[in-house]
């Protein structure tokens, strides 16, 4: 958990944690859907949320995925009658906070210490979304897979003896849908990382053996976790 998202998380969880109560969903439950009015935002306190849009002819794009405690802030903010432009659903079993969206809001307006802990927050958003975009529009289909691959190494990535173990179960439609590719093209890529020892696929987890390919293949920058994320 970095620096900004520790100050928000924190500042928020101390002024609602017990005003409201602690709600359990089960996985794949939809928490909004794009086009919703926004009436709350979320403190995820366990589990992991899926972020994303759907085409309208039914095509999923997962634009994130926000696992422990996290946030999901996902509208435009003090705008009138504002609507979520993403769904969101869960991805496990989560426990959440729900805040009134006009009580987050009233907080922010009265409290310095949040608004500038959500601007340093907001801004950290921003930078990641305009790194995702990068990665997918210069590199392609296959250069967008393996961004992807190195992003989930960062958010969801153990060391282990044969690699780095992304604990996380993925299927092939689901990263799929991290790159708005096909189930087929997505295998026949991880076919030929297989082959060429650079993964390994097991259960639905990954294991990234070699991630210097991968970052040599995309051009890696070597940003900081906060930016090269999945979240």
């Amino acid at each position: 958990m970095k620096e900004s998202t520790v100050s928000l998380y924190s500042l928020l969880i101390q002024e609602f944690i017990d005003k409201e109560t602690i709600q359990k969903y089960k996985a794949g439950t939809i928490l909004f859907n794009e086009r919703d009015s926004v009436d709350y935002i979320f403190i995820l306190l366990r589990g992991s949320v899926a972020l994303g849009r759907v085409h309208m002819k039914g095509k999923e794009f997962i634009l994130k995925i926000l696992s422990g405690e996290e946030l999901i802030i996902e509208y435009q903010l003090f705008k009138p009658q504002a609507k979520y432009h993403f769904y969101a659903k869960t991805f496990t079993d989560c426990e959440m906070l729900m805040i009134k969206r006009a009580d987050f809001e009233e907080f922010v307006h009265s409290n310095q210490n949040l608004l500038n802990a959500l601007s340093s927050w907001l801004s950290t958003r921003y930078l990641k979304a305009q790194m995702k975009c990068q990665d997918l529009m210069m590199n392609g289909k296959k250069g967008g897979l393996y961004s992807i691959l190195i992003r989930l190494c960062n958010s969801y990535g153990v060391m282990t003896d044969e690699g780095i173990l992304i604990d996380l179960p993925l299927t092939h439609q689901e990263l799929a849908n991290f790159t708005y590719g096909t189930r087929e093209v997505i295998q026949r890529m991880l076919k030929e990382l297989r082959e060429k020892d650079i993964i390994s696929y097991n259960q639905q987890k990954l294991i990234i053996k070699n991630i210097n390919y991968l970052k040599e293949s995309v051009d890696c920058q070597n940003c900081p976790f906060e930016i090269c994320g999945i979240n």
